[in-house]
């Protein structure tokens, strides 16, 4: 893998846009606030576009060679490589995707972990993970998400910043009052990110105690029967289990966790205002 996989995201980013092999899903945001948390609200203006593209993607799974040679970016560990997201919303939007296919209900792993370590260490950046199709997750192929901060020119550039630096620890996990449904919030160990491997197998143990704490866990056979987000910057690591896809028409996936929100159009965004982002996250952990 390439040593600076900042650079190497940005340049082939700019093939792949040159190229035509990406198509990038153009949106319009704007910042609100609810109970004193901003969000960003991204309105989708281009659906026809992705439609169009989407056309030209070969059956059978994306995340598994031969990869599109426009989006590989190369090997990033003995079991993970780095692809471009096709269908970007958020530019250098990159995808940590398992060499062998890996289900992506399945829980994530010491090697996942590293994965994700190796990616924040190199971007400063958010990284994150649908645990299944309830939490947004629209391929099966285990595969972990990061894009570089801020998230949007409009409001902070993690909108969830303020919230998790409420948070109350009981331990090594903790809550912030600013969000009214269920989570646990834990601190990314700084060592961690200085020797990604072997931060994968303390940050995995860190994650599994998460998932208990949640009840996203079955330790008898160590799968995750409720999905679940998960999310991490270089300060912190947070979890959030999903009962529900969507709420008020609006589809979550674990960027809606971190202050961001994507509708299809404006009708939509008027109807998430209405409801309110944060009573939108609620409704889809109860």
């Amino acid at each position: 893998m390439t040593p600076n996989l900042a650079t190497a995201a940005a340049e082939r980013t700019e093939r792949a846009l040159a190229e035509g092999a990406l198509a990038p899903i153009d949106t319009h945001a704007t910042l609100v606030r609810d109970g004193g948390e901003p969000f960003v609200v991204r309105v989708i203006d281009s659906l026809r576009r992705k439609r169009t593209a989407a056309g030209g993607v070969p059956e059978g799974d994306p995340f598994s060679p031969p990869y599109e040679p426009a989006l590989f970016l190369g090997d990033l560990t003995a079991t993970h490589a780095v692809l471009l997201n096709k269908f970007p919303v958020l530019r250098e939007h990159l995808l940590l995707v398992t060499r062998t296919y890996e289900d992506q209900e399945e829980a994530l792993t010491a090697a996942d972990c590293e994965a994700l370590l190796l990616g924040l260490a190199e971007i400063e950046g958010l990284a994150f993970y649908n645990g299944g199709h309830v939490a947004g997750a629209s391929q099966p192929h285990k595969h972990l998400q990061l894009v570089p901060l801020p998230l949007s020119d409009t409001g902070p550039p993690l909108p969830a910043a303020d919230a998790l630096a409420a948070t109350r620890f009981d331990g090594e996990l903790g809550r912030t009052p600013a969000w009214p449904f269920p989570h646990r919030i834990a601190r990314l160990e700084p060592d961690w990110l200085r020797d990604p491997a072997a931060g994968g197998a303390a940050l995995a143990a860190r994650y599994r105690r998460m998932l208990a704490a949640l009840g996203c866990s079955d330790d008898r056979t160590g799968t995750t029967p409720r999905p679940y987000n998960l999310l991490a910057n270089r300060e912190w690591l947070w979890m959030v289990p999903r009962s529900r896809e969507c709420a008020a028409g609006v589809s979550v996936n674990a960027l809606g966790f971190a202050g961001t929100l994507l509708v299809p159009d404006d009708r939509k965004r008027d109807d998430l205002l209405r409801a309110g982002p944060m009573r939108v996250l609620a409704e889809v952990c109860e």
